[in-house]
């Protein structure tokens, strides 16, 4: 379609990265399920290898189902390009080997992805890179942290699990200003709901497993610009270590966006009336929503977000007992841990996707024994809300 760029997020989730199949009219791209790709002549191969003529090669280093993903996804989140990895720590790992190398500095949100911060203090720190994970939702602590070295800032808002906002712009302008590259993992909003190219972000990151996908059945990355520099140096990296998705993968998921706009509404209308009840429920200590007034970056929201999203953090009274009380009990959502899919999910961090961080580093970031997340889903609300009061019942 042209000018699908024009278009609100609605039709681009429908439209976008969709080309007519000249073979035989097929609505649905075809998956292109090959390892390699036949050249007409020695001068054509020589050609494609040199990048003087565009065409495949080998499906590692490009394939036309994983390109009209990437299509899609570089237009949902107004960019001009994207690389489809085989899954959302492809992605992070890929930017790490990227804009890091032995005596360079990052700062990252301290409450992030587990794995995300894992992967730099096990494994990257064993080359030499040095991190500082810090609360990047104080800007003042994101301006401390910056050294001569820092090369890049990567930071995940909402942040995960504590329900955390980040000043995207400001972080932006900290990082330009020290000539650093600023990285934002987006997963927990989807293109739908925020896109952080408005606000001078220079790569956004997926997790297509979540909201994406939606569909609790593929893993995936992606990796989005609006810089053809940036994503040239970071493109031979994927390329070379070979994180790639499988074409397969890649069509699955372009099955699920189609639906992405749906699930998003529908899933962010059930969390604010989750929300609102668990604030009101005298079990629970605390709860960390976006759309609530109480949240301390209600206001940042507004501005930065298109809409409040759907995962919520609460902490229950009785502390990792009642916790566990809670998740124990559970009938209608998943004891489960991701989120993003189609189906209520929940799930205890400390003993589950942050598990791999030590406690005082876990306390530090607000995630306590006793926090639980919920990634709400598609169901009635009612039904979610009558599950949530028996389990709490229970404590």
């Amino acid at each position: 379609m042209k000018n699908i760029k024009s278009k609100r997020k609605d039709t681009q989730v429908i439209h976008a990265g969709t080309n007519p199949d000249k073979t035989y009219g097929s609505v649905a791209p075809p998956i292109y399920q090959t390892s390699t790709f036949k050249f007409d002549s020695a001068e054509q191969g020589a050609k494609r290898f040199l990048g003087e003529e565009p065409g495949y090669i080998y499906t590692r280093l490009g394939n036309p189902t994983t390109s009209t993903l990437q299509e899609a996804i570089a237009t949902l989140e107004n960019g001009t390009s994207a690389l489809a990895t085989a899954s959302g720590m492809a992605a992070v790992s890929t930017i790490y080997m990227t804009f890091l190398e032995a005596g360079a500095h990052i700062i990252g949100s301290e409450a992030i992805y587990g794995p995300s911060r894992v992967v730099i203090e096990n494994e990257f720190s064993r080359f030499g890179v040095e991190y500082d994970f810090i609360d990047t939702s104080d800007i003042e602590q994101v301006k401390k942290a910056v050294k001569p070295n820092t090369k890049l800032i990567f930071i995940e808002t909402p942040a995960n699990p504590t329900i955390k906002l980040t000043d995207i712009k400001a972080c932006a302008e900290i990082a330009h200003n020290n000539g650093a590259v600023l990285a934002i993992d987006n997963t927990f909003m989807s293109p739908i709901l925020q896109n952080p190219f408005d606000y001078d972000a220079d790569i956004i990151m997926h997790s297509m497993t979540k909201y994406i996908n939606g569909h609790t059945d593929v893993v995936g990355g992606i990796l989005v610009f609006n810089n053809d520099e940036l994503m040239q140096r970071t493109r031979k990296v994927l390329h070379n270590h070979g994180g790639t998705i499988d074409p397969s993968q890649a069509w699955l998921v372009l099955r699920g966006l189609r639906t992405l706009s749906l699930r998003v509404n529908k899933a962010q209308e059930n969390a604010q009336v989750i929300a609102n009840y668990l604030e009101q429920h005298p079990k629970v200590k605390w709860v960390r929503y976006p759309g609530l007034k109480s949240h301390p970056h209600h206001e940042l929201a507004k501005q930065q977000m298109k809409g409040f999203g759907s995962m919520i953090s609460f902490e229950v009274e009785g502390g990792i007992e009642g916790g566990k009380t809670v998740m124990n009990n559970v009938e209608l959502a998943t004891l489960a841990v991701s989120l993003g899919g189609f189906e209520t999910l929940i799930q205890h961090p400390a003993s589950m996707t942050h598990s791999s961080m030590n406690k005082q580093d876990r306390s530090n970031a607000g995630i306590t024994d006793g926090l639980i997340r919920i990634s709400i889903g598609c169901e009635d609300a009612q039904d979610l809300q009558d599950d949530l009061e028996q389990c709490l019942n229970k404590i």
